[in-house]
């Protein structure tokens, strides 16, 4: 089964619905979303995309994303990614929304609107193989640090999108 993206404006309005790879090889904008979790310690949970994904295999990147389907509210659609990806589930916030044009491996491109989401977790994690190699959890000082030494370690979205997010969630709690 083909599966489907939501097309939109750029102020997320639908405008159709597009197979999912054509929309990233011809760069038409389209409604995803990410999350970004965090652990009582104030560690962010990252996840090591998967080598056989169809782009940005073997990358570090934020916890989950992926796209709702045609029909689908987009924090449903992230609570039931966040599941299948990483085997858990939290509550769910929406802090930001942004669109970004990047240009991937396999001459791919995301132009997305972006739907980021936040959540705290302090459970076990239990990545599904086909969508993550590994997981790890990371001080955001130490993030920060990381992402600028070594760049291409990390996807193109979640590099966009890190700043930002530590800038719309709460530091880790004093104890």
């Amino acid at each position: 089964m083909e599966e489907k993206v939501i097309l939109v404006d750029g102020q997320d309005q639908e405008i159709g619905e597009e197979e999912k790879i054509r929309a990233h090889q011809e760069g038409r904008l389209h409604r995803c979303f990410s999350i970004f979790i965090f652990n009582s310690k104030g560690e962010m949970l990252l996840q090591k995309r998967a080598r056989s994904k169809y782009h940005s295999g073997g990358l570090w990147t934020n916890a989950c994303c992926g796209h709702p389907r045609p029909g689908e509210k987009t924090q449903e659609a992230a609570s039931r990614r966040l599941k299948e990806e990483m085997g858990f589930s939290c509550e769910l916030q929406e802090i930001l929304q942004f669109t970004y044009k990047v240009k991937l491996d396999h001459d791919l491109w995301e132009h997305e609107f972006d739907h980021t989401f936040y959540g705290l977790y302090d459970g076990e994690i239990h990545p599904n193989p086909e969508e993550a190699d590994d997981f790890e959890w990371l001080g955001r000082i130490a993030l920060l640090q990381d992402v600028k030494e070594h760049p291409n370690h990390y996807t193109e979205w979640f590099k966009i999108a890190l700043e930002r997010v530590i800038d719309r969630t709460p530091p880790p709690a004093l104890h």
